[in-house]
């Protein structure tokens, strides 16, 4: 399986202004709209860590945010200040790793959010930490990831990263190759320079939010669609993403 794109869905670039309409938590479909995890964000700081080519961003300035988008790529921060210039909206970006929030001052910040980004992270406690630094008390930080028991998941299917998804086309099983307890890195680019992505448990996920002072209080696992469908192929067998939200105490 080609995890890369599984691992680092929102990496890809969104060029269109009407497609930057909404957060998008995942490519199963899950929306902002739908699940309503951030609050209301009008006139507030709202920062996104990952923001890669900006979508996130722009959708909430949109909704009268004020967005600030962190990144570690400077060819995503220039897609996503063209993307907000197009869209006519304003967003400050900064480039650094997601746990260098040093921008941003303490009990600054009314909303944190990050979609498919924190597996690119090694040490995601040190992040956690410093996402409760700049959080104002009890605002939320809402996040997704690839689902750790997707993430033990191979195919033996070359044509797409989501084994049976096209319809009526004969599905591959799908193997179990990785312990979900394995916790070395995986790299997203076999027949490239080596980019890796980092596997993280529930437990480790709650331990490390929960050491950081946030309380955990929402968990969601959306079921996995294609087109506005729920997907007859074997990954509907597994959920694909992983969201979560955390107050800061």
């Amino acid at each position: 399986m080609d995890m890369s794109g599984a691992l680092s869905w929102n990496r890809q670039a969104v060029t269109d202004p009407a497609a930057a309409d909404v957060v998008r938590y995942g490519p199963e479909g899950a929306t902002e709209a739908e699940l309503r995890l951030l609050g209301h964000v009008a006139d507030k700081r709202v920062l996104e860590l990952g923001c890669g080519s900006g979508a996130g961003s722009v959708a909430l300035a949109r909704q009268g945010a004020r967005p600030i988008g962190l990144d570690f790529s400077p060819e995503n921060l220039a897609a996503a200040r063209r993307l907000a210039e197009r869209a006519g909206v304003r967003v400050e970006f900064h480039e650094g790793d997601l746990a260098d929030l040093a921008f941003s001052r303490a009990d600054t910040v009314d909303v944190v959010f990050s979609v498919y980004a924190l597996g690119l992270v090694e040490d995601v406690d040190r992040v956690f930490r410093q996402v409760h630094r700049v959080l104002k008390v009890g605002c939320p930080f809402v996040f997704s990831i690839s689902h750790p028991a997707y993430d033990m998941l191979l195919d033996q299917s070359t044509a797409d990263e989501d084994p049976g998804m096209a319809e009526g086309s004969a599905v591959e099983p799908l193997v179990v190759r990785r312990s979900y307890f394995n916790s070395s890195p995986i790299n997203l680019h076999a027949d490239r320079p080596p980019f890796f992505a980092y596997h993280q448990t529930v437990a480790g996920l709650f331990t490390g939010l929960t050491r950081a002072n946030f309380r955990v209080d929402t968990v969601v696992e959306p079921e996995p669609q294609r087109g506005g469908r729920v997907t007859d192929g074997a990954t509907a067998l597994v959920p694909r993403t992983l969201i979560m939200r955390a107050r800061k105490e």
